[in-house]
């Protein structure tokens, strides 16, 4: 597993920077501040003791996820042996996993930082710089008793770059970092970290058929097919709903219901065999690879079932590329329902 330590003084933009960062790329943002803030408000005073365990807690069990990596913001102490050696010793952790360690050191004019130390961002995040004049007063004195900038060539990594960024905003700032080291775009673990499906309840089922008609019903306009789920009966998605081996599930991302996937097969003993069948997602929510995440899901829950079956249509590019993704091929005749439209069907052998 990778990792970006962002270095810098004071209100320098490291979290704001890391913030940006984390939403072109597959990596998580551990600020600060995040554990210093909670010690704070728990213990009433700084404990270097206590923050420093909280970390090494979060690192332990960041190491095993699926993420590229951490991006974790440090004010570094050059001129302290302590905190090369701290950095070391995280850098060693990660790299011993394989991964690669990017340092990136932020700088700017001190009269920049003292603005950017009463943005709204960083006061939401910040507990203990609501108070500007003490926070100002403690960045100040941080500076001065340490040297918090590095000296020219005193850095000796080689995945390391300075960078000024007193008039460079924080989403600039992060392509810069993306690109200057090849980094990766977000994944989907960070969408399967989101998603979950939730079983549907009998009581849900007019929810549930409310949000398939709104879901299906721009391809109804478009092919007027007498057999689309936009214009199925509340009563045939009971029914669907009743059969002993078949389910309907919300497709939740973020606490939110963003569509719904049935799941099983008419036959209550067939156990390996399963069907998706339909699978929606409303409209306000496509394109942003919730229905893979769906389907991976589904994968997980049913890890009897050795081939899946679907049906789809074949004008839909954009439906045919999603179930390919997920490594389903087309199989059998083409199944025309009218001039614009023709049924296909998918499989995927596990």
């Amino acid at each position: 597993m990778d990792l970006i330590v962002l270095i810098g003084s004071g209100a320098v933009g490291k979290m704001t920077v890391g913030q940006e960062l984390m939403k072109i790329t597959d990596f998580r943002l551990f600020h600060n501040h995040m554990m210093i803030e909670p010690v704070l408000e728990i213990f009433g005073r700084f404990d270097g003791a206590v923050v420093s365990k909280l970390r090494e807690d979060i690192f332990e069990a960041f190491l095993k996820t699926d993420y590229q990596g951490m991006i974790f913001t440090y004010m570094w102490a050059f001129d302290m042996q302590s905190d090369w050696d701290y950095i070391k010793g995280i850098a060693d952790r990660f790299e011993a996993t394989g991964g690669t360690v990017y340092y990136v050191e932020l700088v700017a004019d001190r009269a920049v930082r003292i603005e950017r130390n009463k943005t709204e961002n960083r006061l939401r995040n910040k507990a203990s710089k609501r108070d500007l004049a003490i926070s100002e007063a403690r960045m100040i004195r941080e500076e001065t008793k340490y040297r918090i900038v590095s000296n020219e060539g005193e850095v000796p990594f080689e995945n390391y770059i300075k960078i000024d960024n007193t008039h460079l905003e924080p989403d600039v700032v992060a392509r810069m970092i993306k690109e200057r080291f090849h980094l990766p775009d977000i994944s989907s673990t960070a969408l399967l970290n989101r998603v979950k499906l939730e079983e549907v309840r009998e009581d849900e089922l007019p929810m549930l058929h409310e949000m398939q008609v709104e879901s299906f019903m721009p391809l109804y306009e478009k092919y007027h097919d007498e057999g689309s789920p936009a214009i199925e009966s509340f009563e045939r998605i009971k029914g669907r709903a009743a059969r002993p081996n078949r389910k309907y599930y919300f497709i939740v991302m973020d606490g939110a219901r963003v569509g719904a996937i049935n799941l099983g097969h008419n036959d209550p003993e067939e156990k390996q065999v399963s069907f998706i069948s339909p699978i929606f997602i409303r409209p306000q929510f496509w394109d942003r690879g919730i229905g893979y995440a769906a389907i991976q899901k589904a994968f997980e829950l049913y890890p009897e079932v050795k081939t899946w079956k679907l049906e789809t249509i074949l004008q839909e590019e954009r439906n045919c590329h999603l179930y390919e993704k997920c490594g389903f091929v087309r199989v059998g005749e083409e199944k025309p329902v009218n001039e614009k439209m023709t049924l296909i069907d998918y499989e995927l052998q596990l």
